[in-house]
């Protein structure tokens, strides 16, 4: 049973590696944020607020109707241990973001909606990791997994602001050490957890 202790480590880790590590809205946040300012680099955080609900409605139900298949679900946790481990890796892996101005002008915030909605990352992620936490912590009532979520898009969405208005500031705030090295102890953790998940995967395919 997933406790509140358990819950905020777990939120927060996901949550920090989701919102500072590279990926394509990570990019947009950072682009925009030197074409048009800071306010065009918040409208691309907060996207994930906008697109998510109905890929985690989804993931909740597809997991929840073969919930009793001990196969299915160790099969998704092997998925989601081997997913958080590539996560690990990439940060780990990281030396610093490379920032641009090129490209033309456009809505800020139609431009991160798009782009979070065709990236494979967050269907992969709650499909494979954050619906089986959020079961999870349902074990301990709907307050457990409502905390869960608003942990972890705080994280998300509250780093991504941040780091929009850092880049406005300072552009070599993305190669700084703080940085580099905030996202390769994250990818430590990941990788903690990534055992955990590959654990568990093997337990459920053990079970008769």
């Amino acid at each position: 049973m997933m406790g509140t202790s358990g819950i905020f480590t777990t939120a927060l880790v996901f949550g920090l590696s989701a919102g500072l590590s590279p990926g394509p809205l990570m990019t947009l946040v950072i682009t925009e944020t030197l074409k048009q300012g800071v306010p065009a680099g918040l409208r691309i955080a907060v996207a994930p607020l906008l697109t998510d609900a109905p890929i985690i409605i989804g993931s909740l139900f597809l997991l929840a109707t073969f919930a009793h298949a001990m196969t299915f679900v160790g099969i998704v946790a092997l998925l989601g241990g081997c997913y958080i481990a590539w996560m690990g890796v990439q940060n780990i892996q990281f030396r610093g973001v490379a920032s641009t101005t090129a490209g033309r002008r456009s809505s800020p915030l139609r431009t991160g909606i798009i782009a979070n909605l065709l990236n494979p990352n967050p269907y992969v992620f709650w499909l494979t990791v954050g619906s089986p936490l959020i079961f999870k912590a349902a074990r301990s009532g709907i307050l457990s997994a409502a905390l869960f979520l608003a942990l972890f898009y705080g994280c998300l969405v509250g780093s991504k602001i941040l780091v929009a208005v850092v880049v406005g500031r300072s552009r070599r705030f993305l190669h700084s050490r703080p940085y580099i090295w905030i996202i390769r102890t994250l990818g430590v953790l990941l990788l903690i957890f990534a055992g955990l998940f590959l654990k568990e995967g093997w337990r459920y395919l053990g079970s008769p």
